[in-house]
């Protein structure tokens, strides 16, 4: 240790004394985050309402942290939550264990799970942070039903992968 090593390390010390201060207001102004940013999960819905989720559990066999619970279901005529044969009936996914890798959205065949860029996910119950199906759908837009309800976008299942942005103009409409 040299003799002037205290002296250089007052010296940084100083010299951030007359620097400017970058302070954030951060719960009053929130900063926009980047668009490809991995936030919270969210379950998508085709245009006419059906959930996209066909209750494949391939995002929980994805997932390195085990953080993803899928239930899949059987849907009828009288009760139809998507246009496949199944749907998930039921979808947790646990944010205290989830590392946001975005392995469960590569490996979701029908593009039904995504990431927002909703970041604020803090909070002091665990039990809150164990999101339920009913937390990560999509909201209903204008045009859209809640399900159950026969399909809209065609006959079959394929009418709504195939022919998707064609028949969904005739449903807005």
């Amino acid at each position: 240790m040299g003799l002037l090593d205290p002296v250089k390390g007052f010296g940084v010390t100083f010299a951030m004394m007359f620097k400017k201060v970058a302070t954030e207001k951060y719960p009053e102004v929130k900063k926009v985050t980047a668009a490809r940013y991995h936030g919270k999960h969210q379950l998508n819905r085709h245009p006419d309402g059906l959930e996209k989720c066909v209750g494949c559990e391939l995002c929980a066999w994805a997932c390195p942290a085990d953080a993803i619970f899928v239930e899949g279901g059987d849907n009828t005529e009288e009760e139809r939550y998507s246009p496949g044969e199944r749907y998930g009936k039921d979808y947790q996914i646990n944010y205290l264990r989830c590392i946001g890798c975005g392995l469960c959205i590569e490996a979701c065949p029908t593009r039904s799970l995504t990431m927002t860029t909703e970041h604020e996910l803090a909070n002091d119950n665990r039990q809150v942070l164990i999101f339920t199906k009913e937390d990560l759908l999509a909201p209903l837009l204008a045009g859209m039903e809640q399900p159950p309800h026969p399909m809209r976008l065609g006959e079959h299942e394929q009418d709504y992968y195939v022919n998707g942005p064609e028949l969904a103009k005739g449903v807005q409409q």
